[in-house]
């Protein structure tokens, strides 16, 4: 039953993430995938997948407006934050993640 409740949660957030991000505005993108190899591609997907729940679950962090691309372990983080102090606490949090190898911090502040 627990097992039945966590997967709806995890479910819930992952779809919480995309709907937000589809709607984050970009300005730097990541590199296009255009030599990356399927598997290269799923530890990619994995690694956004994991720093997005991240960011969704981090207090300190208002993500909202954060869009996330992975490319062979290299997160960049886009769109707007509130402040400086979300800026740095996002990339922390990305810093922490499992298969992150680095982060291109491309975070504007922009006030709500």
């Amino acid at each position: 039953m627990k097992t039945i409740q966590f997967l709806k949660a995890a479910g819930s957030i992952a779809c919480v993430a995309f709907a937000l991000n589809a709607t984050a505005q970009t300005t730097a993108s990541a590199p296009p995938a255009t030599s990356e190899s399927v598997g290269q591609h799923i530890d990619d997907s994995t690694v956004t997948t994991k720093v997005k729940a991240e960011l969704l679950g981090a207090k300190n962090v208002k993500s909202t407006h954060i869009h996330v691309k992975t490319r062979k372990g290299i997160v960049w983080l886009t769109g707007s934050v509130p402040s400086a102090d979300d800026k740095t606490a996002a990339q922390d949090v990305v810093q922490n993640v499992s298969g992150v190898k680095g982060v291109k911090n491309h975070l504007k502040i922009a006030a709500d």
